[in-house]
């Protein structure tokens, strides 16, 4: 591992027996901690404390604190059924840090299109890629209310280097490339990172044509990083806990095998080791006990 801190480095979430451009919306005081009670003042305009969301979901399960009772509710019942969802959470986003690494050391990226950024937490896209090279340009895109509270801490920036956020859906490419031009010169080659963003568009089709319409509007040398859960370890207990998730929240969860991922990367070129399950992508540190493999796979590929 890096000397840094990384999502490892997180305080874990109680165990599951506990029952755009550079300006933006400023954030209040941070919404309801662990434990705190909930006023209206500290909910940012917007968001809705008595439906579960999946950032907020997240964002418990790396152990953050931007998340509600009815977050953390849900996040629990997942655990019960799946008490391995904490380390793939922390798995995927040190995936991000390892591949954004990659993208700005080795294939000389200098620009990132970080779809469905979800909440500010350790090493953020712009973090990782600046301390590699200061001049790099990031842009955040998101739909959650929340996330845009919390958008200006996602716009720390190197004085050499620029970030930006676009409040907007993921079905919406077009827009998001037209707010993304602010910032990015899209004639020049672009990392798009879309981790744990597919599985909320259940249509193969359409999750297909949104990965085209982005990669169609940027020139070859441009990467695309993706993760998605599947059920090719599990089994029938991540098929639960997808079933309960989408029982409670309103933005149902759609699994896919690592042959439909695959599709995402049709006219790439896939790089080694190809899709795999995120610890085992290039990882930093090989435990004496081998790598685990999970339900949450991964891949980069090249245009």
């Amino acid at each position: 591992m890096t000397d840094h801190a990384t999502p490892f480095d997180r305080p874990r979430p109680p165990s599951c027996d506990t029952a755009l451009d550079e300006v933006a919306v400023s954030p209040d005081e941070p919404a309801e901690r662990p434990g705190a009670a909930v006023t209206p003042d500290a909910v940012p305009a917007g968001v809705d404390t008595s439906v579960p969301h999946a950032a907020r979901i997240w964002n418990f399960w790396l152990g953050g604190e931007d998340n509600y009772p009815v977050d953390r509710a849900v996040g629990e019942q997942t655990m019960r059924v799946l008490p391995e969802i904490v380390d793939i959470a922390r798995h995927s986003r040190a995936f991000l840090e390892r591949a954004v690494r990659y993208l700005v050391a080795e294939a000389g990226i200098r620009q990132f299109l970080d779809v469905g950024a979800g909440l500010p937490t350790v090493d953020n896209t712009h973090e990782v890629a600046q301390r590699v090279a200061p001049e790099c340009r990031v842009v955040y895109v998101d739909n959650d209310p929340l996330v845009l509270a919390h958008a200006q801490e996602l716009l720390t920036s190197t004085p050499e280097g620029m970030t930006g956020y676009v409040h907007a859906d993921a079905r919406d490419p077009e827009a998001i490339l037209r707010a993304a031009a602010a910032t990015l010169d899209l004639t020049r080659p672009v990392g798009v990172i879309m981790l744990g963003v597919l599985p909320f568009v259940g249509d193969d089709a359409e999750a297909r044509s949104i990965v085209t319409r982005l990669l169609d509007a940027v020139p070859e040398g441009s990467h695309l990083a993706i993760t998605h859960s599947t059920s090719a370890v599990t089994g029938d207990r991540v098929i639960e806990a997808v079933r309960q998730w989408n029982a409670v929240a309103p933005a149902p969860y759609h699994l896919r095998t690592p042959g439909q991922m695959a599709g995402f990367f049709d006219g790439l070129t896939l790089l080694d080791p190809g899709i795999v399950s995120c610890p085992r992508w290039r990882p930093d540190l090989i435990s004496l006990h081998g790598l685990p493999e999970m339900d949450e796979f991964c891949a980069l590929g090249r245009k």
